[in-house]
């Protein structure tokens, strides 16, 4: 596997992960949101997917490519793998809090008022577990850097 291979790896990583946080954050801000932009009640906390990208030619590409020299999809590289988000679904299994609050505009007729289903407790080991992840990924990149240099040394 090349360098390269490895940097988009590692950037696939680190993309996911950012955009785990920016959900999380999104999550935590409308934690307290009791009408959406469109009228239909409180926010849904939203869950990102993830997907690996298995990074593994199938038989026939690596075959035609032997065969005539060729890279299929006009890469220069491989699919080098790594992951990706596949979609941002709202939380549909969790239910929505009840608070009673006859004050509060959006309550119903017998006062009581749909909260966001999110809980902050999850919101932080969500944060917490993205934030790993990303360090992971950058201590990953570091440690290539260092591999590379130390390459590039013995040519000297």
């Amino acid at each position: 596997m090349s360098f390269m291979n490895t940097i988009n790896i590692v950037g696939s990583g680190l993309t996911a992960q950012q955009l785990r946080l920016d959900v999380v954050a999104e999550n935590v801000t409308n934690s307290q949101t009791t009408r959406t932009e469109n009228g239909e009640g409180a926010y849904r906390r939203k869950i990102v997917v993830f997907e690996a990208v298995s990074g593994r030619d199938t038989f026939r590409d690596v075959m035609a490519r032997a065969a005539t020299r060729a890279v299929p999809n006009g890469s220069s590289l491989p699919n080098a793998g790594g992951v990706r988000v596949t979609q941002i679904l709202e939380d549909e299994e969790t239910p929505m809090k009840m608070v009673y609050d006859p004050t509060h505009p959006d309550a119903d007729e017998e006062g009581y008022l749909e909260m966001p289903n999110v809980d902050m407790v999850k919101e932080i080991a969500d944060a917490m577990a993205a934030s790993r992840a990303y360090a992971s990924n950058v201590t990953a990149f570091n440690t290539l850097k260092s591999v590379i240099s130390s390459g590039l040394e013995i040519g000297r």
